[in-house]
């Protein structure tokens, strides 16, 4: 188990329900800390729709996660 904090944007910190938690997961990369987030807070957005950010730098979601880490999860961007 690895403590994360994990820090929600707009319609994940309406499913969470606040703008940063710590938790304590069973993840290796950012794609299990997203699924554990999703089962958390029961959110069906698909990952490939969102944007993730591990101690503020952009980062794919099979990037390694560490315990400490921070882990910025972000929606969808549209715009023009």
């Amino acid at each position: 188990m690895k403590t994360i904090t994990v820090r929600y944007f707009a319609m994940f910190r309406e499913h969470a329900g606040v703008g940063e938690e710590t938790l304590s997961v069973d993840a290796e990369t950012a794609a299990d800390v997203f699924h554990a987030t999703q089962d958390r807070h029961r959110s069906t957005e698909p990952s490939g729709h969102c944007k993730v950010a591990i101690n503020d730098v952009m980062a794919d979601w099979d990037t390694p996660v560490s315990e400490g880490d921070t882990v910025l999860l972000f929606p969808p961007v549209a715009g023009g």
